[in-house]
């Protein structure tokens, strides 16, 4: 056998060279992308370690007679994400100002360390980019009752802005002064509990729903089997939304002096106010005593120049910043004395583990749990809960940790944020006690389980699924583009009242109260705080502060440092996990102007919801969670 060479062509020679060119352009794309890497590592950890190595000497100089200004960029949350050193450090060199995560213990921290703080003239709010989830209704009054604080330091208060939106308002509503663009408005419609129905969609494409749930109003899975909400569904909702509308109402009226029903007219009979204002929206607040001013804003920064006196280079106020004041008090917490460990439950309750800020996961949690049980130092645990509930497995060993704690002497109270509802009051139940704000959305006992299948999807399309099995249950590896066995939703059913079943009897132990009682008022059902209350579900109404004085109390301790339980990692580990997407996201690299386009919104949406289903993994596919709280 003769073997001969391949002929030399110039299309050959082209397509070889262009493969190599490639492979050398890929070698040196990634050796530079090793060396960026390595160096900002470099730079961070060798900040970092300058830092932490000369703690007593790094100080964040407040300067003299300056007006707190508080003009967060971000979402009022319980608990925030951690912030990746390498991110900050992008958005600081290239201008960057991305939306943040602000936490409500920040503020209040913020707020009353300046009320006493001599070189704090004063607090401007500046609130155009603040935001918070209707069900935050407890965060909102406790930031308000904070700023009410500082106002009755005898500090002036001053609110501006362009447009104030109904969550904005209520803070701006405790300010001595509220200041609005002449051509602005303020947004108050009050609360409402709408959801989408999909179950005909699902019907004309031919996908069958699975659902298995226990409990007359638990209504997470009907959007998926109605076109429309259940009466039991509407009355629950308009239970719990009428006392958030109240509670509202009654703190913005009495904060500007207003009569009793003022915010509902308003938010009644605003087409007439507007018409008698002539159609301008700013003078309508105005006229109904929701702004005192309108002016622009050159006009408003005159006026806080009149008010705080002009800063040193003459181009504004005199001010501090929110986020400058807040550094300044980092290292102030932790001391000699006993510790109240506080362990934060903040998002949706996953099997695993999860980033905190991001989703509440069982063994992270379980293992802060572990090492506040095993901490000498550590006297009583706060279980700060503000999750709508998510996975039973989850919640369950969460609540393992919770007795074992107890068990060892320490007691455990609950404080429930802005929500504690299905898996949030599982983890919950066996606390020493459970505090709960007003506005608090909890309860939801019940328990579902709901996934789709693609069988009649897929034969409209002419895809079939066939074979054979050893036993009834084996034909499950086929569901999705196959049927459901009906002997494994046999199970999954009777494995959900179970779970059900269960939960009435951990809420019964927990609370001393009969299985029977328990299913009365749960069934699924949503309360409100001081509902809950009455029905034995809460044990005291009270905010994070109040929890915290009790569970000293209960360990009888006088002089105590309350401290937070997080997992801690280095700015390396941080770095190294969010390298890649941030950094580029960051530096506009993964679509430059297209960032803000119609179709990264849909991509960035579409990313929302793979995260929120991601969010239902709990093995047994047993939920106890509250969507209509979301």
């Amino acid at each position: 056998m003769s073997i001969q060479s391949s002929p030399f062509t110039v299309w050959g020679f082209i397509k070889g060279f262009g493969k190599l060119l490639i492979g050398v352009l890929l070698v040196l794309q990634g050796l530079i992308g090793l060396v960026m890497m390595l160096l900002f590592v470099g730079i961070v950890v060798s900040i970092t370690n300058g830092v932490a190595g000369n703690n007593d000497q790094v100080s964040v100089t407040i300067p003299d007679e300056s007006a707190l200004v508080f003009n967060p960029n971000g979402v009022l949350v319980e608990q925030a994400p951690e912030l990746d050193p390498f991110e900050q450090l992008i958005e600081e060199a290239y201008g960057v100002s991305e939306p943040m995560a602000i936490e409500v213990h920040d503020v209040v921290k913020v707020l009353r360390n300046a009320a006493d703080d001599e070189r704090v003239t004063g607090l401007v709010l500046d609130l155009g980019n603040l935001s918070a989830s209707a069900s935050s209704a407890s965060k909102l009054h406790y930031v308000a009752s904070e700023i009410r604080k500082f106002r009755e330091s005898g500090k002036p208060v001053v609110a501006i802005g362009d447009y104030y939106s109904q969550e904005q308002y209520m803070l701006a509503a405790e300010a001595d002064q509220i200041v609005m663009n002449n051509f602005g408005a303020v947004t108050i419609y009050g609360f409402a509990a709408y959801g989408q129905y999909v179950k005909s969609l699902l019907e004309k494409l031919k996908i069958t729903s699975h659902v298995f749930r226990v409990g007359t109003f638990k209504s997470a899975v009907e959007p998926f089997i109605r076109d429309d909400m259940s009466d039991e569904a509407k009355e629950a909702n308009r239970a719990f939304i009428g006392v958030l509308w109240d509670e509202y109402a009654a703190s913005v009226e009495q904060a500007r002096g207003l009569q009793s029903g003022a915010l509902q007219n308003y938010a009644d009979n605003l087409p007439e106010i507007l018409r008698n204002s002539g159609g301008n929206l700013a003078r309508a607040a105005q006229s109904v005593g929701l702004v005192d001013e309108l002016q622009s804003r050159s006009d408003q920064e005159k006026m806080l120049i009149e008010k705080f006196g002009e800063s040193r280079d003459g181009e504004s106020f005199k001010s501090v910043g929110f986020r400058r004041y807040l550094a300044s008090l980092e290292g102030q917490e932790d001391g000699d004395a006993p510790n109240i460990a506080v362990v934060t439950l903040s998002g949706a309750i996953v099997d695993g583990e999860a980033p905190v800020g991001q989703a509440v996961g069982g063994d992270t949690v379980a293992a802060m749990l572990r090492d506040a049980r095993t901490d000498d130092d550590v006297k009583a645990v706060v279980l700060r809960v503000d999750s709508p509930g998510g996975s039973a497995f989850a919640s369950e060993i969460i609540r393992d940790e919770v007795i074992a704690i107890k068990e060892a002497g320490k007691p455990v109270v609950a404080s429930m944020g802005s929500l504690a509802a299905s898996g949030g009051y599982w983890v919950s139940a066996d606390a020493d006690e459970i505090w709960a704000a007003p506005t608090t959305i909890t309860g939801s006992i019940g328990i579902f389980g709901f996934f789709t299948t693609f069988e009649n999807t897929a034969a409209e399309a002419g895809v079939f699924v066939d074979g054979v099995a050893t036993s009834k249950l084996a034909p499950v590896v086929a569901t999705g583009i196959g049927p459901l066995p009906e002997a494994y939703a046999d199970i999954i059913q009777q494995s959900i009242e179970d779970g059900y079943d269960r939960f009435l009897t951990v809420v019964g132990d927990g609370r001393a109260l009969s299985k029977s009682y328990v299913d009365s008022v749960g069934q699924g059902r949503v309360w409100i705080g001081t509902k809950a209350q009455d029905l034995k579900l809460v044990d005291k109404i009270g905010g994070y502060d109040a929890a915290i004085e009790s569970a000293a109390a209960l360990a009888n301790l006088e002089d105590y440092d309350v401290v937070d339980m997080i997992e801690q990692r280095t700015p390396v580990e941080m770095i190294l996990s969010n390298f890649g997407a941030r950094a580029f996201d960051t530096l506009g690299l993964d679509g430059g102007p297209q960032r803000a386009s119609a179709v990264a919104k849909l991509v960035r949406e579409a990313d929302r919801q793979v995260a929120f289903f991601e969010q239902f993994n709990d093995p047994n596919a047993a939920y106890a969670r509250c969507l209509i709280c979301e």
